[in-house]
């Protein structure tokens, strides 16, 4: 029997560290008894804390984390590191505690000599971006394999390191997990790591205590506006990457305003690549072939350096995320020539990304992708690219977040209704707002944009996505927007057990087409 799948991946050998030289070292207010205590980890949740542990208490939406001190010793934690506030909380705990201002923006360094990051000696690459992140991330992975390179990733779907995976919570792990991984990845010996790196995880310190040796920049979109007031401060946040207490080198896709202001106000060296044809970025893409199955393309840089490759994926898009894949390598110092051979011997790079225009039909019937897009750009690359290769009808069904940015529902409606021939909007995580309410602003964008449209209102996805399956035959295509690779719906406060992919199998088989 097997026991349940780890909350997160830290390292199995870990190293003891004196919490009192921790203290000495920042310069922490120590209060309690340190003389013999060693940590071997930290954790920001009581319920993950392992033996030895520093438990890390911040304050939180609901309560202040010192709150749970006296479970995290129960747990097996050797000390606490938190506020003021906190420290009043967790003095009851039997434990030493360490105060600082602010713990959350202490969580990165302090994790990192917990973990002893700095001895890490595995090329890092961080992508930042809109949408791409997750493509290019799994791209430099499937790359970096067929170089006969071991690596580990972290993204949206999952950490990676070889044939270990476990399923993200978020974007970008909590500093304390994403040190651990790190770790870990290191006793398994991982020479190249890939992690995504959101503008939440730069503005909530996930990535403090790591300088990366390359970073990345896809895009900049309609996207987040819950989180940030305005796009600046969404460009803001994403340029905290490109800084030399983040970065080393940085490649910039520059086919936006946004990415040509990135490049402007970068403090590290940058490397540009475009898709635009007269761009004088550095590194160029053309786009050769795009069919259902494939993308054909041809990236040229400096120096005449030249290659041409294809992946298994859909659209221009896709072929633009793994250009940024290759120019990172480049960049960061693997040789294109020995990239390219290694391309040429395996038919193309050779990858596979979890809900990311994935396909799940087989030979028979309609082509039905499942996409994890769910901001109006990302639906406009994605039908766009599928109006380029499908000769028949464009069936897409969706809904949108709850409790998430509201301001894009109504593009997100009228790019759905531009680029198909029948929409069904959906549920998707209503979380605590009315789904309703959320179906009706995509109604409206959709209604407004192609007042004519094929239009239909079903809240249930498993019925939604059957309606799109039964308007579709041999020829067409649908495109399932928003759940990717997820397994839960989220519906007020309760994950619901659902997976979108699963479902969708299940559907063609009962349809007749598997």
């Amino acid at each position: 029997m097997t026991g349940p799948a780890p909350s997160s991946l830290r390292p199995e050998h870990p190293v003891a560290r004196p919490l009192a030289q921790l203290v000495a070292e920042f310069g922490l207010d120590a209060r309690g008894d340190l003389d013999g205590v060693e940590v071997t980890g930290a954790a920001l949740a009581s319920s993950v804390v392992e033996p030895g542990d520093l438990y890390i208490g911040v304050p939180g939406r609901n309560a202040h984390g010192a709150t749970y001190a006296a479970a995290a010793a129960e747990a097996g934690a050797v000390a606490v590191l938190t506020d003021e506030e906190g420290a009043a909380l967790a003095a009851d705990s039997g434990l030493p505690v360490i105060v600082t201002p602010d713990p959350r923006a202490a969580l990165g360094a302090v994790s990192a000599w917990i973990y002893r990051t700095e001895e890490n000696s595995a090329t890092l690459f961080g992508v930042t971006g809109t949408n791409g992140k997750t493509s290019v991330v799994y791209l430099l992975n499937a790359i970096l394999g067929q170089l006969g390179v071991v690596s580990g990733l972290s993204s949206t779907a999952e950490r990676r390191i070889g044939d270990t995976a476990i399923t993200s919570k978020l974007t970008t792990p909590e500093a304390s997990e994403l040190h651990a991984l790190l770790a870990r990845m290191r006793e398994e010996g991982v020479r190249a790591v890939a992690v995504e790196v959101s503008a939440q995880a730069l503005s909530r310190h996930r990535v403090d205590g790591i300088v990366f040796d390359v970073v990345g920049f896809t895009n900049l979109s309609h996207d987040h506006l819950d989180d940030y007031t305005a796009m600046d401060d969404y460009f803001a946040a994403k340029l905290e990457l490109f800084q030399p207490d983040r970065a080393r080198r940085g490649v910039v896709t520059v086919d936006s305003d946004w990415g040509r202001r990135l490049v402007e106000q970068s403090r590290i060296p940058v490397a540009t690549l475009s898709t635009s044809p007269g761009s004088d970025a550095e590194w160029m893409l053309t786009v050769l072939e795009e069919t259902i199955t494939h993308t054909a393309f041809a990236l040229e840089g400096p120096d005449g350096r030249r290659l041409e490759t294809r992946i298994p994926l859909l659209g221009a898009y896709n072929a633009a995320n793994a250009a940024l894949a290759i120019v990172m390598l480049v960049e960061s110092g693997y040789d294109l020539d020995a990239i390219g051979a290694a391309l040429e011997r395996d038919g193309g790079i050779d990858a596979y990304i979890p809900g990311r225009a994935e396909r799940l039909s087989g030979e028979r019937g309609p082509v039905v992708f499942i996409d994890y897009g769910h901001s109006p750009d990302a639906f406009l690359s994605t039908l766009s690219a599928l109006r380029k290769v499908t000769e028949g009808r464009v069936v897409m069904v969706f809904g949108a977040d709850g409790d998430r940015d509201t301001t894009k529902r109504t593009d997100m409606g009228a790019i759905a209704a531009r680029g198909s021939d029948a929409v069904v909007i959906t549920d998707f995580h209503p979380r605590f707002e009315d789904p309703a309410s959320i179906r009706t602003a995509l109604l409206e964008g959709a209604r407004s944009a192609v007042p004519d449209l094929e239009l239909y209102e079903i809240p249930d996805p498993r019925a939604a996505f059957r309606t799109a399956l039964s308007l579709a035959g041999e020829g067409d295509v649908v495109l399932y927007a928003g759940p990717g690779h997820e397994d839960y719906q989220e519906v007020a406060g309760q994950r619901l057990p659902y997976s979108a992919r699963e479902d969708v199998r299940l559907a063609l088989r009962e349809a007749g087409w598997l």
